[in-house]
């Protein structure tokens, strides 16, 4: 029996990332943009909880936030993926961060309870341009590191989700509880400017080149187009399918405030301590997951199937608990399969699907996630309020538990062949179509 080749070991831990980000100046610099994004972005995350539930009171107010974004980020999302492909990524993604620069301040303005319909509003514009924003930049990511290195920078870029979660959330409950929502408002404003400036000095394609004969088809045609790409290769359609089902748990985010307010009895300081707990789990999980992929990315729906199980259990525990303190650790475990999902699921598309199309499959990922994701928060809110909110917890972590089992038996046949033969771009007769 042939040895595993050392070059095909994943390639995710301390010393690869190292390397990565010292010898990739432009990654390093995409990167530094995601993480100064995404530190504002929770910066504002804890503030606008805080506002709508001191102006409301309510649960389902609370998961309207969630839903009203994705609701505008799904609607979006076709053109947004179309114009991934078309157009130059570099330019929609710092066109779309001073967009939101801009639309960030209008939070200023929610000062009672007769302007909280601001908060809808812009959130909505904001989903609209981030719908614009993620697909291009996600799309655009296996062009800016070599081949071997993508892995390691999946894992990166997923983690700096749950990094800038433990380091804005606690930040930002900080600053919320001292210096009020408005501070929170201004630092997310001013982390998209940055963002965009960064992304400006960035040297390298972040497409490949088109050639002359190639096509650009129209926003229909090109999202028929991509459902029939998805049910050509199951693969693709099992990947968007693991997120698609993760979204029907997804509410729980809904909860944390929630939990934190009626079952802990916290406020401002707590929430964010809870949410950088969230935090912490997603920066662990894309190393775990990346550490678990085996040589040639064999084990990828193996993990992916664990990761979402372990998300969903999680959760339950969180139901459970008695205690803030009890409730952070099993935040975080839920999180580190919620972490590890996300970048597997994620990787798998970067490394199957073909540049030319690889936005707008991107954008449909993200569609049908924010579909399900918006749905679950309004359900759960609508749950906490009445069932209460640890009932709700171990409710949705059961759905996850099942759809983690369901999704593992309808892709039997897909993880039994990634098993023996690897994960590998797909085949010319899946790209002719």
């Amino acid at each position: 029996m042939d040895m595993p080749d050392a070059s095909d070991a994943p390639q995710g831990g301390f010393r690869a990332s190292l390397a990565l980000v010292s010898g990739n100046r432009d990654f390093r610099r995409v990167y530094v943009a995601s993480l100064i994004s995404l530190g504002g972005d929770w910066f504002l995350t804890v503030a606008l909880f805080s506002l709508v539930l001191k102006y409301s009171g309510s649960g389902i107010a609370v998961g309207l936030v969630i839903a009203v974004q994705d609701l505008a980020f799904f609607v979006a999302s076709p053109l947004a993926g179309a114009l991934a492909d078309r157009l130059n990524r570099r330019t929609l993604m710092i066109v779309t961060d001073l967009s939101r620069a801009g639309l960030c301040l209008a939070f200023l303005f929610v000062r009672g309870a007769d302007t909280v319909w601001i908060t809808y509003a812009v959130v909505a514009a904001l989903a609209l341009f981030s719908a614009v924003f993620e697909p291009a930049s996600a799309a655009a990511l296996p062009n800016l590191v070599e081949p071997e290195d993508l892995g390691t920078a999946n894992a990166l870029t997923g983690s700096a989700w749950g990094t800038m979660l433990v380091v804005g959330a606690g930040l930002g409950g900080l600053v919320a509880g001292k210096f009020g929502t408005n501070t929170a408002i201004v630092v997310d404003a001013v982390s998209f400017a940055a963002s965009a400036l960064l992304v400006v000095t960035v040297h390298r394609s972040f497409a490949e080149a088109r050639t002359g004969t190639h096509q650009h088809p129209g926003i229909i045609e090109a999202t028929r187009e991509t459902a029939r790409y998805a049910r050509r290769d199951h693969r693709v359609l099992a990947l968007v399918a693991v997120k698609f089902g993760w979204g029907l748990a997804g509410g729980v985010l809904v909860l944390i405030p929630l939990l934190v307010r009626r079952s802990f009895h916290g406020g401002d300081v707590a929430l964010g301590v809870l949410m950088a707990f969230r935090g912490l789990g997603a920066l662990i999980g894309p190393f775990v997951a990346r550490r678990a992929l085996g040589t040639e990315d064999r084990r990828l729906f193996l993990a992916i199937g664990v990761a979402l199980a372990v998300f969903g259990i999680g959760y339950a525990i969180v139901g459970l608990v008695p205690s803030l303190l009890l409730a952070m650790p099993a935040i975080a475990l839920a999180h580190v399969g919620g972490g590890a999902q996300w970048m597997l699921s994620s990787y798998g598309l970067q490394k199957i699907v073909p540049d030319r199309i690889r936005g707008r499959i991107f954008a449909f990922d993200g569609m049908l996630v924010t579909l399900t994701f918006g749905t679950s928060s309004l359900a759960t809110g609508w749950l906490a309020d009445t069932i209460g909110p640890r009932e709700t917890a171990w409710l949705l972590g059961g759905i996850a538990v099942i759809w983690a089992g369901v999704w593992f038996w309808l892709t039997t046949d897909v993880r039994r062949t990634t098993l023996s033969e690897g994960c590998k771009a797909a085949p010319a007769e899946v790209l002719a179509g």
